[in-house]
């Protein structure tokens, strides 16, 4: 069986929010955070701001990540700066903010800058639009290698 070529996977898709869930462990209450990026959210005394949020086509192994700087608002009134790094929505204990009353954790991206074709060969393949189709369009003849193969 003869391989197709097909374009470069793993595109990266660059978005416009990061959705944290962030959870009180005080009162044991989980809460949304629909963050845009590089602005600030407080969440309790937590201000969290995303720098960038990646995430990848849905035809392709989920990879959402997010740069991520928390500070922590003290007692004083000063900002001590908690966690700066990649959270990883698909390993949410790998890079995780280490707080005793908050837990902080990347579940998604939302938003993106620019549109996502539905499949990766759809734009350079020329899919029928009607058909609703998320499949590839099958190959004619002239597009696949042949080989012989004597037996």
């Amino acid at each position: 069986m003869a391989a197709v070529a097909s374009p470069a996977l793993g595109q990266r898709i660059d978005n416009r929010v990061a959705v944290f869930a962030a959870l009180d462990k005080v009162t044991a209450r989980i809460s949304r955070l629909e963050i845009p990026l590089n602005e600030s959210v407080k969440f309790g005394s937590l201000r969290l701001t995303p720098r960038v949020c990646y995430s990848r086509p849905a035809t392709e192994q989920p990879k959402t990540s997010t740069f991520l700087e928390v500070e922590e608002t003290l007692l004083s009134g000063e900002e001590k700066r908690l966690f700066t790094g990649w959270m990883f929505a698909e390993s949410p204990g790998l890079n995780a903010v280490e707080h005793p009353v908050f837990d902080v954790w990347l579940t998604d991206c939302k938003d993106p800058l620019r549109a996502v074709p539905q499949t990766a060969a759809a734009g350079a393949s020329g899919q029928n639009k009607a058909s609703g189709s998320l499949a590839a369009p099958a190959a004619s003849s002239e597009d696949v290698p042949r080989r012989r193969v004597r037996r």
